[in-house]
């Protein structure tokens, strides 16, 4: 049974600095794309950031290109989102996605191409 784990949200001023990881568990982890979405209150949820299985491509939506950074720990199974720079915009709930498609190429940014989420870490930026 594949889990997801998120941590590390809260509130934070703007200008600062989170990182959320993303811990993974059920399947060999590395096989896998993995993304970071987020939804705010009112809207609809949407893609911040992407990873290949490979960890060679990542992508972001535009608002946050520059300011978050997508990685993996394939060792500990988990990916990470450093999110720096932040702005009262950030402020959503942030859900790690796990694809089921082993070695598929380039990275996802739809939510339906994900088949496994986590439960959601809050993050909050005040201005």
């Amino acid at each position: 049974q594949v889990q997801l784990v998120e941590s590390g949200g809260g509130l934070v001023q703007a200008g600062g600095s989170l990182r959320l990881s993303c811990a993974a568990s059920g399947r060999t982890f590395s096989h896998y794309g993995m993304g970071w979405f987020r939804q705010a209150p009112g809207k609809e949820r949407e893609f911040v950031a992407g990873l290949s299985w490979s960890g060679s491509r990542t992508d972001y939506v535009d608002s946050v290109k520059g300011r978050f950074t997508i990685s993996r720990d394939n060792a500990k199974n988990t990916v990470y989102l450093q999110m720096n720079s932040l702005k009262p915009e950030d402020t959503a709930v942030y859900y790690c996605a796990l694809q089921s498609r082993q070695y598929r190429p380039g990275v996802l940014k739809t939510s339906s191409e994900y088949d496994y989420w986590g439960q959601g870490t809050p993050v909050t930026v005040s201005s």
